[in-house]
């Protein structure tokens, strides 16, 4: 059984989850306006991601007999200043997920949740891979700078994404 002090903290991941998804329609919405149509596209693909993360970590409270209480999802601002910019928002967002998930891992341990620590460490994974994602992605714009046809490679780059839901891996 989960304790209650986990349960309350996956229960805010689990917000924190559809809190990204929302972020990444935003960074899609700001890029389909530049005209970043290849990064608008993939920002939706990293939406739908973040859902099925969600939706991971919601069947398992659910398996678990926690009682969900949803809160609010913060919303989110769709300005930014560059594509670099939003891809660098992106990384740092990233950052942020994988520190609360080391977080959130260590509780799991000091409580001796295995099966919850299980389920964290796949999570964590999955932040090693975006993280490096994001990371190339913004190389990759750098090295390009304000060049207008580098840009339009890299945005042409990005519209081939398909969605793979990564919960099935």
């Amino acid at each position: 059984m989960i304790s209650k002090e986990l349960q309350k903290a996956l229960i805010e991941q689990l917000n924190k989850e559809y809190h990204s998804a929302y972020l990444y329609l935003g960074m899609s919405a700001y890029c389909s306006k530049e005209g970043f149509n290849g990064s608008s596209s993939w920002f939706l693909i990293q939406y739908q991601e973040e859902i099925a993360h969600g939706m991971k970590l919601f069947k398992y409270l659910e398996d678990q007999d926690v009682e969900l209480k949803l809160p609010s999802i913060e919303g989110v601002k769709v300005e930014y200043n560059s594509l670099l910019d939003v891809f660098k928002k992106a990384l740092a967002h990233e950052q942020k997920m994988s520190k609360n998930l080391n977080i959130l891992s260590d509780i799991a341990m000091r409580e001796k949740d295995h099966a919850t620590y299980n389920l964290l460490q796949w999570y964590v994974t999955e932040q090693v891979e975006e993280e490096a994602t994001l990371k190339e992605i913004i190389d990759h714009i750098k090295l390009v700078g304000d060049n207008g046809y580098g840009l339009y490679t890299i945005d042409k780059e990005l519209s081939t994404r398909v969605f793979s839901d990564p919960t099935t891996k």
